[in-house]
């Protein structure tokens, strides 16, 4: 390999790496905590998922239907001081902080990471 082969290489792989760390970058920024009226506008209708194992369908009176691994639980949902909250039943609930990034949405509680990954999207049929 010739010298100048050598730093068009060097040269390639260094804009690759600045390319990679800032799209990087831009998507860790670009996750939005969302308002009250904001999750309410977003999630009513709407489905959590995260394609595989599990989603919540958000009902606009307040009713929340979940599925995980192919079992169906009747739960509640509602906005308090800006964070949602669910109601799955025993031991399965509580309220989170709302964070948007286009579809991507993560349920965090203050100073913990990410308590629940998905994406918003209209609901799958389901039996």
């Amino acid at each position: 390999m010739t010298v100048v082969m050598k730093i068009c290489a060097v040269a390639a792989m260094a804009i690759v790496g600045l390319f990679v760390s800032s799209v990087d970058g831009l998507a860790a920024e670009r996750f939005q905590k969302l308002g009250g009226s904001q999750i309410r506008a977003k999630f009513v209708g709407m489905e959590m998922t995260d394609n595989v194992h599990w989603a919540d369908v958000f009902g606009p009176n307040g009713s929340l239907k979940s599925y995980s691994m192919g079992r169906k639980k009747d739960g509640k949902w509602w906005i308090e001081k800006d964070e949602l909250c669910v109601d799955r039943g025993k031991d399965d609930g509580g309220c989170y902080e709302v964070w948007l990034s286009g579809k991507n949405v993560e349920l965090r509680r203050a100073g913990l990471p990410a308590a629940s990954e998905g994406v918003l999207q209209p609901p799958a049929p389901r039996n």
